[in-house]
């Protein structure tokens, strides 16, 4: 019997290992999950992104999220307030200046090799200057860098192109 408890913090690549039947739950919950299905992504990515983290990035509440896969598997709900999330700046700062921008990096092509971008992404970040903006293209909301760069005392911007792209500013606070 599977002894995961399935909580906001539990990884997806760990999930998916305890209970691989919850993969297609997973995908009829948002469709943005569908980029499990992609071997690459799913070495990757799966081992650094929470259930809290993915539930931002298909635009639910971690509550209905995690309360949905525990349901599949006979465990209790999770209780109001037990999965406080973390927000995320969608509105454009005053900070935001294209010539302030020292780099750019497209993390795409990246996750298609199968690399994991977010050591080379916060080096890049940690070299920023104090008046510089760190640029960076990705596929999907990049919750896992976010939170690490929230911890760094970094400030962002998420700037949705379409359900494929997104901008991601960073900035020192």
């Amino acid at each position: 019997m599977n002894k995961l408890l399935i909580t906001p913090k539990t990884k997806i690549f760990d999930l998916l290992e305890a209970y691989p039947q919850l993969e297609k739950i997973l995908i009829e919950t948002a469709p943005q999950f569908e980029k499990l299905k992609n071997p690459l992504l799913r070495r990757t990515i799966t081992k650094i992104t929470s259930l809290g983290q993915a539930a931002i990035i298909g635009g639910i509440r971690v509550e209905e999220l995690v309360n949905k896969l525990r349901a599949e598997v006979m465990q209790t709900s999770l209780e109001a307030g037990e999965a406080d999330q973390i927000t995320y700046n969608y509105t454009r700062p005053a900070w935001i200046n294209e010539a302030a921008i020292a780099n750019t990096i497209d993390i795409r092509d990246m996750l298609h090799a199968g690399e994991q971008p977010v050591h080379e992404v916060l080096s890049a970040i940690r070299k920023l200057g104090s008046d510089e903006i760190l640029k960076v293209i990705t596929p999907f909301i990049p919750a896992p860098l976010l939170d690490k760069s929230l911890g760094l005392n970094y400030q962002h911007w998420i700037d949705k192109q379409d359900e494929e792209e997104f901008l991601v500013y960073f900035k020192k606070v």
